[in-house]
Protein backbone atom coordinates (compact mmCIF):
# COMPACT_ATOMS: atom_id res chain seq x y z
CA UNK A 1 0.00 0.00 0.00
CA UNK A 2 2.10 2.56 -1.28
CA UNK A 3 -0.45 5.95 -1.18
CA UNK A 4 1.52 9.56 -0.31
CA UNK A 5 0.24 10.86 2.84
CA UNK A 6 1.54 14.16 4.80
CA UNK A 7 2.00 15.23 8.12
CA UNK A 8 0.61 18.72 8.49
CA UNK A 9 0.38 20.98 11.83
CA UNK A 10 -2.41 23.89 12.40
CA UNK A 11 -3.85 25.14 15.61
CA UNK A 12 -1.26 23.65 17.62
CA UNK A 13 -1.90 19.89 16.53
CA UNK A 14 -0.42 17.48 14.23
CA UNK A 15 -2.62 15.67 11.64
CA UNK A 16 -1.77 12.90 9.16
CA UNK A 17 -3.73 13.90 5.75
CA UNK A 18 -3.68 11.83 2.58
CA UNK A 19 -5.49 13.28 -0.75
CA UNK A 20 -8.97 12.81 -0.95
CA UNK A 21 -9.91 12.19 3.37
CA UNK A 22 -11.65 14.18 5.55
CA UNK A 23 -10.31 15.90 8.51
CA UNK A 24 -11.59 17.84 11.65
CA UNK A 25 -9.73 20.68 12.53
CA UNK A 26 -10.07 23.68 15.06
CA UNK A 27 -12.22 26.56 13.73
CA UNK A 28 -10.47 28.11 11.14
CA UNK A 29 -13.53 30.80 10.16
CA UNK A 30 -13.29 30.40 6.42
CA UNK A 31 -16.29 29.71 3.94
CA UNK A 32 -17.78 27.01 3.19
CA UNK A 33 -16.23 26.08 -0.22
CA UNK A 34 -12.93 28.21 0.36
CA UNK A 35 -9.63 26.40 -1.10
CA UNK A 36 -6.84 26.61 1.87
CA UNK A 37 -3.13 26.45 1.60
CA UNK A 38 -1.74 24.44 5.02
CA UNK A 39 2.13 25.12 4.66
CA UNK A 40 3.51 23.79 7.83
CA UNK A 41 4.48 20.39 6.13
CA UNK A 42 6.07 18.59 8.75
CA UNK A 43 6.49 15.29 7.16
CA UNK A 44 5.85 13.50 3.32
CA UNK A 45 5.77 10.09 2.44
CA UNK A 46 5.46 9.62 -1.53
CA UNK A 47 5.72 5.90 -1.05
CA UNK A 48 9.06 5.59 -2.58
CA UNK A 49 10.83 8.78 -0.41
CA UNK A 50 10.67 10.20 2.25
CA UNK A 51 11.02 14.22 3.15
CA UNK A 52 11.39 15.44 7.09
CA UNK A 53 11.29 18.90 7.63
CA UNK A 54 13.62 20.66 10.41
CA UNK A 55 11.00 21.62 11.73
CA UNK A 56 8.70 22.21 8.29
CA UNK A 57 9.76 21.46 4.76
CA UNK A 58 10.39 24.57 2.97
CA UNK A 59 7.88 25.41 -0.48
CA UNK A 60 5.92 22.32 0.44
CA UNK A 61 1.85 22.69 1.40
CA UNK A 62 -0.88 20.93 1.37
CA UNK A 63 -4.28 22.67 -0.54
CA UNK A 64 -7.75 21.40 0.97
CA UNK A 65 -11.65 22.94 0.47
CA UNK A 66 -13.90 24.02 3.62
CA UNK A 67 -16.35 21.39 3.55
CA UNK A 68 -18.27 22.98 6.78
CA UNK A 69 -18.51 23.78 10.18
CA UNK A 70 -19.36 22.81 13.22
CA UNK A 71 -19.30 22.14 17.03
CA UNK A 72 -18.39 18.79 19.04
CA UNK A 73 -20.35 17.04 21.63
CA UNK A 74 -21.01 19.01 24.64
CA UNK A 75 -18.19 19.05 27.41
CA UNK A 76 -20.00 19.54 30.89
CA UNK A 77 -17.54 21.21 33.85
CA UNK A 78 -18.09 21.29 36.94
CA UNK A 79 -16.24 23.00 40.21
CA UNK A 80 -17.23 21.82 43.90
CA UNK A 81 -15.63 22.34 46.94
CA UNK A 82 -16.74 20.89 49.78
CA UNK A 83 -17.96 22.41 53.32
CA UNK A 84 -18.27 25.45 51.71
CA UNK A 85 -21.38 25.43 49.50
CA UNK A 86 -19.26 26.17 46.24
CA UNK A 87 -20.43 24.38 43.12
CA UNK A 88 -20.41 26.03 39.42
CA UNK A 89 -21.84 23.50 36.45
CA UNK A 90 -20.40 25.21 33.05
CA UNK A 91 -21.03 23.04 29.78
CA UNK A 92 -18.37 23.74 26.46
CA UNK A 93 -18.89 23.18 22.50
CA UNK A 94 -15.64 23.49 21.05
CA UNK A 95 -16.11 24.63 17.10
CA UNK A 96 -14.20 23.00 14.50
CA UNK A 97 -14.00 22.90 10.46
CA UNK A 98 -14.10 19.96 8.22
CA UNK A 99 -11.62 20.21 5.79
CA UNK A 100 -11.26 18.10 2.31
CA UNK A 101 -7.51 17.10 1.22
CA UNK A 102 -6.84 17.82 -2.34
CA UNK A 103 -3.51 17.47 -2.97
CA UNK A 104 0.08 17.44 -1.50
CA UNK A 105 2.27 19.53 -2.88
CA UNK A 106 6.00 18.37 -2.46
CA UNK A 107 8.45 21.11 -2.88
CA UNK A 108 9.85 22.27 -6.09
CA UNK A 109 7.13 20.60 -7.71
CA UNK A 110 5.38 23.91 -8.62
CA UNK A 111 8.90 25.76 -9.39
CA UNK A 112 9.44 22.72 -12.45
CA UNK A 113 6.28 24.18 -13.79
CA UNK A 114 7.29 27.74 -13.96
CA UNK A 115 10.49 26.39 -16.02
CA UNK A 116 8.45 24.75 -18.17
CA UNK A 117 6.65 28.24 -18.99
CA UNK A 118 10.01 30.22 -19.32
CA UNK A 119 11.03 27.99 -22.14
CA UNK A 120 8.04 28.18 -24.21
CA UNK A 121 8.06 30.46 -27.14
CA UNK A 122 7.07 33.74 -27.02
CA UNK A 123 4.17 34.35 -29.94
CA UNK A 124 4.89 37.69 -32.42
CA UNK A 125 8.63 37.09 -32.82
CA UNK A 126 8.47 35.96 -36.51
Amino acid sequence: MNKEYAIVETGGKQYKVYAGNKIKVDYLGIDEGKEIELSQVLFINDGNDIILGNPTIDDAKVTARCIGEGREKKIIVFKYKPKVRYRVKKGHRQRFTTLEIKDIVKPGKKAAKKEQKEKEPVGGNS
